[in-house]
């Protein structure tokens, strides 16, 4: 997940994500589902900003490009936040649970 400084607008936030992309996949990684959540207000004020534009990307890469994508994503000025977490192995086939899945009556 990206936290990218609200000041942007949106062409450049898509370009500053598209960036990260382009380094795993030029890394032999491999990008996979993406989500843009949009602008949304931080949960506590960084840097004296108050909202910033949320980012999600599941990707699978090495652990050579893992530590230089990391470095360049807490020297990059465009990213307020980010955090990288690893997923179990079996994650993608793992059902959705039930309650998730139902409608919702209206």
């Amino acid at each position: 997940m990206l936290i990218v400084i609200p000041e942007l607008d949106e062409e450049q936030v898509e370009n500053t994500v598209a960036r990260f992309r382009t380094i795993i996949e030029r890394t032999g990684g491999e990008v996979g589902e993406q989500n843009n959540w949009g602008r949304r207000k931080l949960a506590y004020e960084i840097d004296h900003r108050t909202d910033g534009f949320y980012f999600v990307m599941e990707f699978t890469v090495g652990e050579r490009t893992l530590l230089e994508l990391k470095r360049i994503l807490r020297v990059s000025d465009d990213v307020l936040r980010h955090i990288i977490v690893k997923l179990p192995p079996n994650y993608a086939n793992q059902p959705v649970p039930e309650e998730e899945t139902a409608e919702v009556a209206g």
